[in-house]
């Protein structure tokens, strides 16, 4: 199975961005699926997570600025991120967690949010 991350990218303040993160290979189900993030010189953070049926979580510091979404039918979530911050910059991760394999990440892409 395999998890890839796309539509980071360079964002003035203010602006918005939505990153995609599809599965594939040999899928049997999906479980949660996350977007998590780290910055230079900071822990590794989880940023928002739903469930298969669609319950969301948030961290405090994106709460009314970022929406999480999926597409079972697709395998791929969605992080749209509005009112972008220059503390939002950093590589951002899709973890997903697959019936029967565990939890698989991407390789990251970057959000940068110039101020």
């Amino acid at each position: 199975v395999h998890v890839v991350e796309s539509g980071g990218g360079l964002v003035q303040a203010g602006g918005s961005l939505r990153l995609s993160c599809a599965a594939s290979g040999s899928i049997f189900s999906i479980r949660a699926m996350d977007w998590h993030r780290q910055a230079p010189g900071k822990q590794r953070e989880l940023v928002a997570s739903i469930t298969r049926g669609g319950s969301t979580n948030y961290a405090d510091s994106v709460k009314g600025r970022f929406t999480i979404s999926r597409d079972n039918a697709k395998n791929t979530v969605y992080l749209q991120m509005n009112s972008l911050k220059p503390e939002d910059t950093a590589v951002y991760y899709c973890a997903v967690d697959f019936v029967g394999v565990g939890t698989n990440w991407g390789r990251g892409t970057q959000v940068t949010v110039s101020s």
